[in-house]
């Protein structure tokens, strides 16, 4: 699995922002052709884009782009365009405004032709599909289950309170007089368990207030206590927080290898189905919990600074 601590959106018009994404510490960086780009740029930020993707330096980093979606004319150019022109140099096209399966369903043929017209790897190509709106919302199962090239749920914040008619006009932040707990609680919960149940990666979409670290760092914490994969950031200051938030500390990556090592040792050396490591007990369910960490950590590049000792010294 990809580690997607922090997905950086780029507007796919802005060669000095490309140019300078290259070199910053995301792990996803994603080129937009949607939003961040106005309807008379859209023709010119392909030919960026396939230009940044081909030419620019991307070392350890997902490289996707955002294409427009399907309500609008220029979703099927941005597609064949952007993977005929770049296709071997882009990990995933992210579809925004995913109401119904078949939108990814379209996105999935349309990507199998032109890799089989350019001779490019069947099914490389993954697919991200942005849930947001209140009828995408209520096809996500459906959606999580619609390609085996989807790799990721997005959670887009600022459409989806539209179109609940949520009383907020700051995007990832709570409405006004909402005093009773998270009003994205059962939302967030939602994507990330259409998620999981499809072995999909699920992120949470960005905080608009770019000048607050403090609310950026409160939704993060958020979703990342929820198991949320990670989160869209829309400034490089953001990057460093989202990174270290999405991350386990090196203390829990260390004890998650040294549960595994633990439970490995008592089934195949002392054929036993539990095992204590120190004072804590640990079994199954255990192993499970530290595969999540454990997975994590090796994904964000931590080493371990501990090693296991079967006599417990």
């Amino acid at each position: 699995m990809r580690s997607r601590r922090t997905t950086l959106a780029v507007p796919g018009s802005n060669p000095r922002f490309i140019e300078k994404a290259q070199g910053l510490p995301a792990d996803e960086i994603f080129l937009d052709l949607e939003d961040a780009v106005a309807p008379s740029a859209k023709e010119d930020a392909r030919k960026s884009v396939v230009a940044a993707l081909n030419e620019g330096d991307w070392t350890g980093k997902i490289r996707v782009v955002r294409v427009n979606d399907l309500d609008t004319p220029f979703a099927y150019r941005d597609v064949i365009e952007v993977v005929e022109g770049a296709g071997a140099n882009l990990d995933a096209i992210m579809l925004p405004k995913v109401q119904d399966p078949s939108h990814v369903q379209w996105l999935d043929r349309l990507l199998t032709q032109i890799e089989g017209a350019m001779g490019y790897e069947p099914g490389r190509i993954g697919i991200e599909a942005q849930i947001e709106d209140a009828r995408g919302m209520t096809r996500i199962d459906d959606i999580a289950a619609s390609s085996p090239r989807l790799e990721t749920l997005v959670f887009g914040p600022g459409d989806f309170m539209a179109s609940i008619n949520m009383k907020t006009l700051v995007v990832g932040e709570q409405p006004p007089g909402y005093t009773e707990g998270d009003a994205y609680h059962y939302i967030l919960m939602r994507i990330l368990l259409a998620a999981r149940a499809h072995d999909l990666q699920a992120m949470d979409g960005p905080y608009f207030n770019v000048r607050d670290a403090d609310g950026f760092d409160r939704a993060a914490r958020r979703s990342a206590a929820l198991g949320f994969d990670g989160k869209w950031v829309l400034h490089p200051s953001q990057i460093d927080a989202g990174n270290t938030i999405f991350s386990p500390t090196q203390d829990d990556y260390d004890h998650a290898e040294l549960i595994l090592d633990a439970y490995d040792h008592a089934i195949n050396v002392e054929g036993r189905g539990a095992a204590m490591l120190g004072d804590e007990m640990i079994d199954e369910a255990s192993r499970k919990m530290a595969l999540v960490i454990a997975a994590k950590g090796r994904a964000a590049g931590l080493a371990r600074t501990r090693t296991f000792d079967p006599s417990g010294n």
